[in-house]
């Protein structure tokens, strides 16, 4: 029996960079299939649906906070959502940002709510465009297409419309 070097065995199982590091870097290395992987359309979509994503997330956060939450807060006696909080020491702060420069945990259900908020509405909107997408997508299902085949009435295999002929059992067709 004969046995194989270790690199070899490493070509023979397609691992061969790892026998040879230099070989990521050349034409058919790992680099490239690495390369090839991240150039295909679907990847560069989805970095792309990522990035919108994160700026749409940061849109949603500011109307969230700067638009939404400041007159629902005057609706509801001049509160401030981002500033509700419970301190678990059992001191009083005015604010968040008082609580956290004293050391003091804080249980900061002002910001969750916030959070739900921003979550709602981001999933709202991704609903209304999948609804829109899907509505697309169904008035471009047009009627099936006209049948260009009938069945014998003999062998009830499939000939063409203007066949006079079955292909298959050869009985004469009626002219339709």
């Amino acid at each position: 029996m004969e046995f194989d070097s270790p690199n070899r065995e490493l070509e023979r199982m397609g691992l061969a960079h790892l026998a040879n590091p230099s070989a990521l870097f050349q034409g058919g290395g790992m680099l490239k299939e690495f390369k090839d992987f991240a150039m295909r359309g679907n990847v560069l979509d989805m970095a792309v649906g990522i990035i919108i994503g994160a700026a749409f997330g940061r849109i949603v956060t500011s109307f969230v906070e700067d638009i939404l939450m400041p007159p629902l807060g005057l609706l509801l006696g001049k509160v401030d959502f981002s500033n509700l909080f419970i301190s678990l020491t059992g001191k009083s702060f005015d604010t968040v940002a008082a609580a956290k420069a004293a050391g003091a945990p804080t249980l900061n259900y002002g910001m969750f709510l916030n959070h739900i908020f921003n979550f709602t509405i981001v999933a709202f909107a991704i609903f209304i465009l999948i609804r829109a997408v899907n509505r697309a997508k169904r008035q471009e299902a047009a009627a099936p297409p006209a049948p260009t085949t009938k069945p014998c009435p003999y062998c009830q295999m499939d000939v063409p419309l203007a066949a006079g002929k079955c292909g298959h059992c050869t009985s004469q067709l009626k002219a339709a």
